[in-house]
């Protein structure tokens, strides 16, 4: 190869990492400006797959009477962590931040739910305990120490979501090049990769993005995460920045996550079902903004309007139905206590 190839390939390179690299300063500026923590990369337990410094502050300044009980055994931690990641590797994320971590008599609540409408002023306190972070350039492997996520978020340093961040300018896009990322590149044997670790993994781009619950190698299977344009794929025009930006301006907010953990992600089959044949189920775009749309009117309108919900064939009729009606029972008007629905 000539001097000139080579030159301008290194040119290639660097234009292409600059690009992807503003992609990321601008999604991390937004996130900081809504209150998350900037994670630092060396905190990232690969073993674990936690942020040991984050999952332990918030442990120490929410539930220090709980680590008191144990910390007349000088490998306290070590027996946390293993109970934590041999609970992970048994039932998932879904299981450890619904119920919390039980180990001989002390019990950790991994994740503060949001406030209600009618909650007290102690569970909006508690809420905003949570430490939610973001962290770039995380080096997940144990095996390759180079290898790295583009950008992951942590809850209290559990982490939910991981990113590979492309940028169109570059000739590289997410429904190709970060698919294939995660696909070839990413080895789902890795902690951070396992099954039901992360609620979901994004390729995205400034333009679109596309989900999966579940790394697979080759055979994973990726869905669009898209609000859709004129009634087809992909995202409509943004007069004020990309066309994903409603990922971290409106699905990556606090009040949006926990949300989401809630209320939508869930895991198909029963407990005793090993982690393998289950599935966790994360909600579509349109899913999301269907049943967010729906409640938001209840709540201000109250009962007794009707609605008209189009879904194309094969796009999560059932689950949409389901996340509803179990939303729609909790649904009270005006901070009332009563409940609108009693069925």
């Amino acid at each position: 190869m000539s001097t000139l190839k080579k030159l301008q390939g290194c040119k290639e390179v660097m234009r292409s990492q600059t690009n992807e690299e503003a992609l990321e300063n601008h999604i991390e500026t937004s996130l900081l400006s809504q209150g998350f923590i900037k994670g630092d990369p060396n905190d990232f337990n690969k073993e674990f797959a936690i942020d040991t410094v984050r999952f332990w502050h918030f442990l120490e300044t929410t539930q220090d009477d709980e680590l008191k009980k144990l910390q007349r055994d000088p490998s306290c931690k070590q027996k946390i962590l293993s109970r934590f990641d041999k609970l992970m590797k048994k039932y998932g994320i879904m299981r450890l931040i619904k119920k919390g971590l039980d180990i001989d008599d002390a019990h950790f609540t991994l994740l503060y739910v949001a406030a209600l409408h009618n909650s007290g002023e102690e569970t909006v306190k508690r809420f905003d305990s949570n430490e939610w972070s973001v962290t770039r350039q995380v080096r997940y492997s144990t095996l390759n120490p180079l290898q790295e996520i583009d950008m992951v978020l942590f809850v209290n340093g559990i982490p939910l979501i991981t990113m590979e961040l492309k940028n169109i300018w570059t000739g590289q896009n997410a429904k190709v090049h970060g698919i294939k990322q995660y696909k070839n590149d990413r080895d789902p044997h890795q902690p951070l990769l396992n099954p039901s670790r992360c609620i979901v993994h994004f390729a995205l781009d400034t333009d679109e993005a596309y989900m999966t619950t579940k790394l697979d190698g080759v055979n994973t299977f990726f869905l669009p995460f898209n609000k859709g344009n004129n009634h087809g794929k992909g995202n409509p025009v943004n007069q004020h920045g990309h066309k994903t930006a409603y990922m971290w301006e409106e699905i990556f907010t606090k009040s949006s996550l926990a949300g989401i953990l809630q209320h939508f992600v869930r895991m198909s089959g029963k407990e005793g079902d090993a982690l393998s044949q289950r599935i966790l189920l994360f909600p579509r775009y349109h899913q999301l903004n269907v049943v967010r749309r729906i409640t938001k009117s209840v709540t201000t309108h109250g009962a007794g309007k009707s609605y008209l919900i189009q879904h194309s064939a094969g796009s999560g009729k059932s689950n949409s139905i389901a996340w509803a009606a179990y939303q729609l029972i909790e649904c009270s008007q005006n901070g009332e206590q009563n409940p609108l629905f009693n069925s």
